[in-house]
């Protein structure tokens, strides 16, 4: 497929005006942002898979507080390939809980969950989780991923989640390889009520982001997103269509541009999941991750094992279907999510399982 850049003269992209913002009261996608305080509530039930695996075998390896020992650490590692941690991510975690027992900074078996509750809140913090906007003036955000993964849904998602902060928002829909995708888009673009800038079917994609960076000039708006092409079959395709993406953007003088690349992952794929992410790094200059589909069906273990292999911090997850569902990554509330002591200690003092 051709990808260069205005080689051939194609119709002019051209924004299409959002109706203004507007309550639609039989369209869920539209609801409020649930309250903060609903999340813990809202990712107990989305890794509730992984959650009940954790609790049914870890409660009997580190709810009685006896010494610490080489065979119950081998069990409590197997538990934690079960839950689908990955067996490299358990590995890894079982080596640093092995060595804050050598050192004695833990010696029973009750000081484990709280011990890797610290940790892993701060491996998945550490990178920062924050969204990266420009320090003065507009800002670019480049959304990647490949098709199937959710990608325009979450493009979607993250422009109402931008308008809902106070943002202006200019959607590019320079996935044009994919009529759907566009209609998909511009019908969103409604919904939420920001601007959206299309182009022909098939246009070159760099030519929609250069109008949508025009476009993110002249209306005064806060953040262009552009929804990238997900069906580029060769990483060396990737790499120069986003490289061109990224020179449409800098032609309109956004210093900085793009400020963010957001990757798109469906959480329920696995070892999938990794290998686009190691794919998009390498091609592309990744600066955060969007966890999509993590539902009832995904097991929260793929959240440490991706943040752990790729090095890149998970910015975003999506909990459902609807617009409302998703939300900024909260790791501390996504850790006591996934190791709920509150619920083990009841567990532990009724005898029923967490």
């Amino acid at each position: 497929m051709a990808f260069g850049f205005f080689k051939k003269k194609e119709p002019a992209a051209t924004p299409t005006p959002a109706s203004p913002a507007a309550p639609l009261p039989d369209d869920p996608t539209v609801e409020p942002p649930p309250e903060k305080k609903g999340l813990l509530k809202r990712l107990t039930k989305a890794i509730s898979k992984t959650r009940m695996i954790l609790s049914r075998k870890v409660l009997g390896l580190v709810g009685l507080g006896q010494k610490i020992d080489d065979d119950i650490l081998e069990k409590l590692e197997e538990a934690m390939i079960e839950a689908d941690f990955g067996v490299e991510t358990s590995g890894f975690l079982m080596d640093v809980v092995r060595s804050a027992w050598k050192n004695s900074t833990i010696e029973t078996t009750d000081q484990v969950l709280p011990f890797l509750q610290k940790d892993l809140k701060h491996r998945l913090t550490h990178r920062g989780n924050a969204l990266n906007f420009a320090k003065a003036g507009p800002s670019v955000i480049l959304v990647v991923g490949v098709n199937g993964a959710g990608k325009t849904t979450s493009v979607a998602k993250l422009a109402w989640y931008l308008t809902s902060i106070g943002k202006k928002v200019v959607l590019a829909a320079a996935d044009t390889f994919r009529a759907a995708a566009v209609e998909q888009l511009k019908t969103w673009s409604q919904r939420i009520g920001c601007e959206i800038v299309t182009g022909a079917d098939r246009a070159d994609p760099a030519s929609v982001a250069h109008r949508g960076a025009e476009r993110l000039l002249e209306s005064g708006a806060d953040v262009l997103l552009v929804d990238t092409a997900g069906r580029l079959h060769t990483q060396k395709n990737l790499m120069d269509e986003l490289r061109k993406i990224h020179a449409a953007c800098a032609a309109k003088k956004i210093e900085g541009a793009p400020h963010e690349t957001i990757l798109v992952l469906d959480a329920t794929t696995g070892q999938n999941a990794l290998n686009q992410a190691d794919m998009f790094k390498q091609a592309a200059n990744v600066t955060g991750l969007f966890l999509a589909k993590l539902d009832g069906t995904a097991k929260g273990g793929a959240v440490l094992t991706i943040n752990e292999r790729v090095e890149i911090p998970v910015k975003f997850v999506g909990l459902g279907e609807g617009v409302e569902d998703m939300q900024p990554f909260d790791a501390d509330q996504f850790v006591d999510a996934l190791f709920d002591l509150k619920d083990l200690a009841s567990a532990q003092a009724t005898g029923e399982p967490a």
